[in-house]
């Protein structure tokens, strides 16, 4: 069994946030496979299956996401575990693929290293970053810009076919295919 987590927040109030970008990749995958839920509350996300995959939104905010991936991967025998999610640290518009490493200051990632440990495969998603550090926080929880939506579907989508692609090639084969490292929207990118 395979888990694809993606991170985020729960409640409309953060749909459109930076941070929310996982959650939307794990919206497009359900909207494309329509796997069946699986209600029970003690795994803390909103559960879905299609085949021998899982695709998990941890509604736990996303500083407690472990509890949920954790939950989830004690309850099924679970193999591998993709996790999606923002990253402050590349452009936006970018696509990063990778096994384990830091959590940059993450605080979905802190969540699930401690619950989980570190060796997971990561599909990061760059959202950018402001100008002064103390402004991180305002920022992921701010929403994306009306050029960034704009930009999403095709970001969105890249990683919705890393996602599947990872499931039947090594982590070097999907970075190698999907890793972008400049933005996939540069000429939105140019006029933000």
């Amino acid at each position: 069994m395979i888990l694809v987590v993606g991170l985020g927040n729960p409640t409309d109030k953060y749909r459109l946030n930076r941070h929310n970008i996982g959650f939307m990749v794990i919206d497009a995958l359900i909207n494309k496979y329509k796997p069946s839920p699986i209600k029970k509350t003690t795994f803390n996300g909103e559960l879905f299956k299609f085949n021998n995959i899982l695709f998990l939104k941890p509604v736990t905010y996303m500083n407690n996401s472990g509890l949920s991936v954790i939950s989830v991967s004690k309850y099924f025998k679970i193999d591998k575990i993709t996790v999606v999610h923002d990253d402050l640290e590349l452009p936006f518009g970018s696509v990063r693929i990778k096994n384990g490493g830091g959590n940059g200051g993450h605080n979905g990632l802190k969540s699930i290293d401690a619950h989980f440990g570190a060796n997971y495969d990561r599909i990061r998603l760059g959202i950018g970053k402001p100008l002064l550090k103390d402004e991180i926080s305002n920022y992921v929880l701010s929403n994306f810009s009306k050029k960034e939506v704009e930009c999403l579907p095709i970001i969105i989508q890249r990683a919705v076919e890393a996602v599947i692609f990872l499931q039947n090639h090594t982590i070097e084969e999907t970075a190698s295919k999907y890793t972008s490292k400049k933005s996939l929207c540069k000429n939105e990118q140019e006029s933000l």
